[in-house]
């Protein structure tokens, strides 16, 4: 598996997310004071008040919560730390920068 860090600003880290993440792939968002690990159910873009917003729904895989959220990444952007995107083939972690 090939493992890489990349460092991108929170616009092109949602773009990436738009282009490469799949279904059943894993992702690890961290964010403000979360840290959100889970399996990818949908990743799905929806228009709200006219602005297109990325939406991922995530099985969240963690000892104390073990259930589904839908994370709007417009509204969660200004606060990413980091992401990490795990699918059969490469290992991503992105660090966001301002």
């Amino acid at each position: 598996m090939i493992e890489k860090e990349v460092f991108l600003k929170p616009d092109l880290a949602i773009k990436y997310l738009e282009e490469n993440v799949k279904k059943h792939d894993t992702l690890e968002l961290s964010y403000n004071r979360v840290y959100a690990p889970g399996e990818v159910i949908d990743i799905s873009t929806e228009f709200d008040f006219g602005e297109e917003n990325l939406i991922v729904t995530l099985h969240l895989s963690g000892d104390l919560v073990n259930d589904v959220v839908r994370v709007n990444m417009e509204n969660i952007k200004k606060d990413l730390i980091e992401i990490r995107h795990i699918n059969e083939k490469e290992d991503v972690t992105i660090v966001l920068e301002e």
